[in-house]
């Protein structure tokens, strides 16, 4: 299967990158080189690095980008740009984009077992390696499996569906997602089953677990605001609850200045704010990119902009 894939809010968040023709910019979730492709678009003499940390993707980037002499395209993981881009002799840039999550490609792809439509080998590495959803499934304690549907599904019937899964490994390995996928179905209520497909947030938990999804995140947002030049932007977009939380907080920590008590009469922490938003409020698909790609229906796309100011200013000294 060729590697497509339909770039969500790529106006909004080409447009949140506010592009300078002269400018360096990274989109650090590649993928198949939609963001990429228009970026590259908008630059003259500017430079675009791409990162992906999966091999197919890495390949259908290349195909697309070929045209353009200023991108350059570096299989890695985004939360690694710091020493992507230091490999390549650069120590800061105007702007970088994160796409969060899987891709259209990976889910309709059967042979990565991301999706429960499909039967396939358990799998969910984007990266191709490390530890499979398989080997989580198949070798992680009850106690193990509760927390991760729990804490990165919000699944409520996690128990049942670990009981379930335990009550299988007994007989054989649990090999495919298909199998998987029934086994989730008979823990769920049957009125809970009509709601949305009962696998949805086990997959959802099972691939963020295997990839570690949100402590990439994490590091990521981090690296990226870090590498930003004075006015620089970081445009993130999300597709879940528990990465668009993460990035909603980072970002409001960033522009939190002064954090002396209210009562204090002047300033002595002499903090000030690293960053601005944007955008006050998450910006979400239109009607029409819903109509046209229903996949879109949970992005939230985040943009801040490095303030110009030190992060710091020389404290007050009271003399005794």
């Amino acid at each position: 299967m060729e590697f497509e894939h339909k770039s969500v809010l790529l106006q909004e968040s080409i447009d949140g990158l506010n592009i300078k023709p002269n400018g360096i910019y990274v989109d650090g979730t590649a993928g198949g080189g939609g963001h990429s492709y228009h970026i590259a678009q908008k630059l003259g003499s500017g430079r675009l690095i791409a990162i992906d940390q999966d091999p197919d993707a890495i390949a259908a980037a290349g195909k697309r980008l070929e045209q353009f002499e200023n991108v350059q395209i570096v299989r890695s993981n985004f939360s690694k740009i710091k020493e992507v881009l230091f490999s390549l002799g650069i120590s800061h840039v105007d702007g970088v984009l994160l796409d969060i999550g899987v891709s259209s490609w990976q889910l309709d792809e059967p042979s990565r077992g991301f999706s429960y439509h499909y039967d396939a080998p358990l799998d969910m590495r984007m990266s191709k390696e490390g530890v499979s959803a398989y080997d989580i499934v198949n070798s992680y304690a009850p106690g193990e499996l509760i927390k991760i549907l729990s804490a990165y599904g919000e699944e409520k019937f996690a128990k049942g569906i670990v009981r379930e899964i335990m009550r299988a490994r007994e007989h054989k390995p649990v090999s495919t997602t298909l199998e998987l996928a029934e086994l989730v179905k008979n823990a769920y209520p049957i009125k809970a089953r009509q709601k949305a497909h009962p696998a949805r947030k086990t997959f959802q938990a099972l691939r963020i677990a295997v990839n570690g999804e949100l402590d990439r995140l994490k590091e990521g947002l981090q690296s990226s605001f870090d590498v930003l030049n004075p006015d620089g932007r970081l445009a993130v977009i999300t597709f879940h609850s528990l990465e668009d939380r993460i990035v909603k907080r980072t970002m409001a920590d960033w522009c939190v200045g002064c954090t002396c008590p209210k009562d204090f009469p002047i300033c002595v922490c002499g903090n000030k704010p690293k960053a601005e938003l944007v955008n006050r409020k998450p910006i979400e698909p239109s009607e029409q990119e819903l109509v046209d790609n229903n996949r879109a229906r949970s992005a939230k796309l985040r943009v801040c902009k490095k303030t110009n100011c030190d992060t710091k200013v020389n404290k007050i000294t009271f003399m005794s």
